[in-house]
């Protein structure tokens, strides 16, 4: 795969060419790397897999019709329960609302965990799929939104399921303990911390020696990114309230207008990293979102700001957000708001850079590229302003990690893409973003050796 498509198979954001040191990836203290896994193996991982997708498609396709945003993932959550407790799994449901855990012990040996991420996108869904989802979701204010799976977190929740299936079938090859868990609210950077909150690390859980995660990209299917070192970037989730005097429409001289303020201050905003942040440092300020009033002839009373930030250096994001603070704050005054009713700054998501385990990286990698041959698996696959909550539930544990990336485009049509010099099809977040079919066993094979990567019996 060349660099030129590596580049552009992610999001389709722009992507660093240099490392960060100060995020270096910590330590791993594991036994002596086994050796890649036998012809053999792989061949009966495959067997397994393909006896089962059937079913896995036919689960992919009922989530994706049945998307649920950020921490209303109780369907969700039920389908994956249930295909655990089926299975022996010791399951516990409702941590951090609506996360689920299940655990299979298998004798002697690492524990391991394996993310699936749960909730969908408020998006509109315009594939065309016969399985597109068409409902609209309900919110509690009584509101309705459309939602979808345009990020692929139901091909995340399938593959954990495949990955649980077949390990169960393929018991006698590997022995230790094997954790499962689908985690809400990944969208909003919420969700890792709302499970550790809800006492995640009191419960009794096996604690982990490792830890793997994979996500779908708009690469080609049956190519696979197992890279080392800052993988993404450390993202915040914030919100900016003005608050000013409401009034009539045509008399603007007897109110200070808050949705003047926002206005000032999103292109102000914009300066910030074109003008304080170092031009060869990585940042990303995005107002995704301005909510403000309901009617053409009444200036309201306040004005809301919703902002995201990427970076991958806490200096960097210590700057942005004191300089949103300075810049919040000196609209409001030129406005003439008083002292006491300046804008307010609420934090909500926040996860670090996201980092690869360079020696977990390379014990497994072997193993992947003789499931999917040696050229499908890029080791070396640039950083992403993209970002992640999967570390956030290790933040105080140093477990070494795995986060993979997994492409899951039609590679016709992506080849096609590149052919012409046009930007990769059908991009996560994407109303027209979709997983091919073909991708759901690959993405449960993989799951299945990474984990047999490191839990495998020596032969």
């Amino acid at each position: 795969m060349s660099r030129s498509i590596v580049q552009r198979s992610f999001w389709c954001l722009a992507v660093l060419t240099a490392t960060v040191a100060a995020f270096a990836a910590p330590a791993i203290a594991q036994a002596q790397q086994p050796s890649v896994l036998s012809s053999a193996l792989i061949d009966k991982v495959n067997a397994t897999v393909a006896k089962d997708s059937a079913h896995l498609i036919a689960v992919f396709k009922d989530l994706h019709q049945h998307p649920e945003i950020a921490f209303t993932e109780v369907r969700t959550a039920g389908v994956l329960a249930k295909e655990l407790k089926a299975l022996g799994f010791a399951v516990t449901e409702g941590i951090g609302k609506t996360g689920v855990v299940g655990v299979l012990r298998n004798g002697r040996g690492p524990t391991v965990w394996f993310r699936a991420d749960m909730d969908a996108n408020a998006v509109k869904e315009t594939t065309g799929l016969p399985y597109a989802a068409t409902r609209r979701q309900r919110l509690a204010d009584g509101s309705e939104i459309d939602v979808m799976h345009a990020c692929g977190h139901d091909a995340h929740v399938t593959w954990l399921i495949g990955l649980a299936r077949a390990m169960v079938a393929l018991k006698s090859e590997w022995s230790g303990t094997l954790v499962a868990y689908g985690q809400p609210a990944e969208e909003v950077g919420m969700g890792a911390q709302a499970m550790v909150e809800d006492g995640l690390w009191k419960r009794g859980f096996p604690a982990p020696d490792m830890a793997f995660g994979l996500h779908a990209v708009p690469g080609p299917v049956g190519v696979v990114s197992s890279s080392s070192g800052v993988r993404m970037a450390g993202t915040d989730q914030l919100d900016i309230t003005f608050r000013g005097v409401g009034g009539h429409g045509s008399s603007p001289e007897t109110t200070i207008d808050p949705v003047v303020m926002a206005a000032q201050a999103v292109l102000a905003y914009q300066t910030i990293v074109s003008r304080n942040v170092d031009p060869q440092a990585a940042a990303v300020l995005t107002v995704g979102a301005i909510s403000a009033g309901r009617d053409n002839n009444v200036i309201p009373e306040s004005a809301t700001l919703r902002l995201n930030l990427r970076w991958f250096t806490p200096l960097v994001r210590d700057l942005m957000l004191r300089r949103i603070d300075e810049i919040s704050r000196g609209v409001a005054l030129a406005a003439g708001v008083p002292p006491d009713r300046l804008p307010t700054r609420t934090m909500k998501g926040n996860a670090g850079p996201l980092v690869n385990d360079a020696q977990l990286v390379q014990r497994v990698n072997p193993s992947l590229e003789a499931l999917l041959g040696k050229r499908r698996v890029v080791s070396n696959f640039p950083s992403v302003m993209g970002s992640e909550d999967f570390q956030e539930l290790f933040a105080d544990m140093k477990v070494p990690y795995n986060f993979v990336l997994v492409g899951v485009a039609p590679p016709e049509l992506y080849a096609k893409a590149q052919a012409a010099g046009q930007p990769v099809p059908y991009a996560n977040h994407n109303a027209d973003f979709f997983v091919d079919l073909e991708a759901i066993p690959i993405g449960a094979r993989v799951n299945v050796v990474l984990a047999l990567s490191v839990m495998g019996k020596s032969p």
